[in-house]
């Protein structure tokens, strides 16, 4: 795909965090992490700071447990491509309120730039549809589309994002993983989520 068509990431994330209201966004490991946080920190966000594969399968579970509220999966590509049987669990759970985007460059940023399946053709949304997400699409231009998938239709929803493959400054969220626990049921449970259950 021409560079010409491929999107900023760092845009790409701030917009569909724009106006967000009570959106849940589950962060994926590496620059998703810092796309999420260069748009705002938020109480609202899940970070993962490791667990490579882990962030959709957060995202279904928390989709789960709130089910009135959007949340949105933001990773990258590496990620999605070692998590795929997560797309298949999605698919049998069918949450009406959960978006998946992949942030796709094609290079596994963690770890040198090295080329992800992607580079040659892998269809991450063609997989997403075949684990029966309701809608799967690939961006290159405009994310008008993205946003129409996680604000207002219902899913499981699905999307690639192309972006550059550039190497962007880090910008780093809060690191302590008891705080970010912590806050992020505070904001979705309120005062209840410092009561802890009665040993029986």
């Amino acid at each position: 795909m021409s560079k010409a068509n491929l999107l900023d990431r760092r845009h790409v994330v701030a917009s569909l965090l724009a106006d967000r209201k009570g959106a849940i966004a589950i962060g994926g490991l590496g620059a998703s992490t810092y796309d999420i946080a260069a748009a705002g920190d938020h109480d609202r966000n899940f970070y993962l700071w490791g667990a490579m594969g882990g962030a959709v399968m957060i995202g279904l579970g928390v989709a789960l447990a709130q089910p009135e509220l959007p949340v949105v999966v933001i990773t990258g590509d590496g990620e999605m491509l070692m998590g795929l049987g997560s797309l298949a669990t999605i698919g049998v759970q069918q949450p009406s309120n959960l978006t998946v985007v992949v942030i796709d460059n094609e290079r596994y940023g963690e770890t040198g730039m090295q080329r992800t399946h992607t580079a040659d053709g892998v269809d991450l949304s063609a997989v997403a549809l075949a684990c029966k997400f309701k809608h799967a699409i690939t961006a290159a231009k405009d994310i008008a589309a993205v946003r129409e998938l996680v604000y207002k239709t219902a899913g499981p929803n699905f999307a690639a994002v192309k972006v550059t493959d550039e190497k962007l400054p880090l910008v780093l969220p809060p690191h302590d993983g008891v705080l970010l626990k912590a806050r992020f049921r505070r904001a979705l449970l309120g005062d209840s989520a410092d009561v802890l259950p009665e040993k029986g």
